[in-house]
């Protein structure tokens, strides 16, 4: 059986999207969706899709489309998604999730309602070097599990580019900041490792109110764009958790863990991809930094995926790695990973986290109805 893809979005979506999706077996990506019906009509026929579209929702409701792949801005998004689940289609979903809590519980309750399958855009679980993480955590390398830390900070905006496709990222009522997006990715993996959060304090701000790009223009900055977390997980393990678009000299992204045995390291310089995520281990007796080694990892090929999984888009294999999960649970072979419940998860920590921080007090995630 062939499913059919419909795709919104012509920039990210074309560029890593698309080859994810078409080096999936038994799929076609039969539509494309764009804002208008010129550059719609000009991405179809750039690479060579059938259908252009440019009204998303009426691509929500085709009856000659299986699946489709939403990825737009939060608050746009969130009635293609309703719309999506309504005409029971199955949905591959960009991260964040939605753009608030509330958009959240509605994705949900239409989720219940409906027969679809689900998966989020959150494919960093798929990494080897987060892959080979969990395995070693299962395997008791760490031991007792005592702590750690974890941070996503990247240079998006401290100096911004008037030609970077994110600066959207600055409007009001976009369903976007560093904690939202950034925090969700960093969740979806911590999940993975430690299971559910338990409890909560955080500090959410916008830091940078203004950008000022190199002509001397400015534009004003309205989503949080520092938070600082501490994330007490029911397994008892208690991390720092920071993220922030506007850092200098970036990090990237970390996850640091450590107990009684040994530390585990993972770490990108940026967004992280199979080419760059790297993973290092301490044993207990390591009295310094220089006692993390590099573990090696495993960059096997995929016999379902037509892609070498160090490829160009870097994203784009561990990315069909995700799409496979829906289309297995499609056809009856396995759950989606991540899927809409998950999902729901992390957008109930991330409430937890702005009530926290507007509140300035911990907050216990199940206490968020």
């Amino acid at each position: 059986m062939t499913l059919r893809v419909g795709i919104v979005s012509a920039a990210w979506g074309a560029f890593a999207h698309l080859p994810a999706w078409r080096a999936i077996d038994g799929i076609e990506v039969t539509a494309i969706c764009t804002s208008r019906e010129e550059t719609a009509r000009a991405a179809a026929a750039r690479h060579g899709i059938e259908r252009p579209f440019w009204d998303a929702l009426a691509m929500c409701r085709d009856p000659d489309i299986d699946i489709v792949d939403l990825g737009t801005r939060p608050a746009i998004r969130l009635p293609m998604v309703i719309e999506a689940l309504r005409h029971g289609k199955h949905i591959y979903n960009s991260c964040p999730h939605a753009p608030d809590w509330a958009g959240a519980k509605a994705i949900d309750a239409a989720w219940d309602r409906s027969a679809s399958h689900t998966a989020v855009d959150a494919f960093s679980r798929y990494l080897p070097a987060h892959q080979q993480m969990k395995q070693m955590i299962d395997a008791g390398f760490l031991g007792r599990m005592l702590g750690g830390s974890c941070h996503f900070n990247m240079s998006l905006f401290n100096r911004p580019d008037k030609n970077f496709p994110y600066n959207w990222f600055a409007e009001e009522g976009s369903g976007v900041s560093s904690l939202r997006n950034f925090g969700s990715h960093l969740l979806y993996v911590l999940c993975e490792f430690l299971g559910p959060v338990k409890e909560l304090v955080a500090d959410d701000q916008l830091m940078l109110p203004e950008w000022e790009f190199a002509d001397g223009d400015r534009m004003r900055a309205h989503n949080n764009d520092f938070a600082n977390l501490i994330v007490r997980f029911a397994s008892g393990v208690t991390l720092s958790f920071q993220t922030s678009w506007n850092m200098p000299a970036q990090e990237g992204w970390t996850i640091d863990l450590f107990g009684t045995d040994g530390r585990l390291r993972a770490r990108a310089p940026s967004f992280p991809t199979l080419a760059d995520c790297t993973l290092y281990a301490g044993a207990a007796d390591s009295r310094d930094v220089a006692g993390l080694v590099p573990v090696p990892l495993d960059f096997a090929e995929d016999p379902r995926i037509a892609m070498e999984p160090v490829s160009n888009p870097a994203p784009a294999f561990p990315m069909a790695l995700t799409m496979q999960s829906l289309v297995d649970t499609i056809e009856g072979r396995g759950p989606a990973r991540p899927d809409f419940a998950l999902a729901l998860e992390v957008e109930r920590v991330l409430e937890a986290a702005r009530l926290s921080s507007a509140e300035r007090r911990w907050v216990e995630v199940a206490s968020v109805v």
